[in-house]
């Protein structure tokens, strides 16, 4: 599975990262940063004071690997 991070600094200086599970793949670096900008115009993220998506600073896809190890439904059910 992909996600997209976006990391922004809040207006207090601290790093704060929105991950974004169903997000295009194929987004380029301008399109992204302008939405990122964009978000950071509309203030509407603050948390103790701290307007926490103030200034854009990066954005990257990161890409999991699932692997099963262990499932119960993978067991055979006891007959009694």
């Amino acid at each position: 599975m992909k996600s997209l991070n976006l990391l922004f600094k809040g207006n207090l200086g601290k790093t704060h990262t929105l991950k974004l599970a169903y997000a295009n793949d194929n987004l380029d670096a301008k399109t992204v940063k302008a939405t990122m900008d964009k978000l950071a115009e509309l203030d509407l993220f603050v948390s103790n004071g701290e307007k926490i998506y103030a200034q854009p600073v990066s954005a990257k896809y990161i890409e999991t690997t699932v692997t099963p190890v262990y499932s119960a439904s993978e067991e055979p059910v006891p007959t009694v």
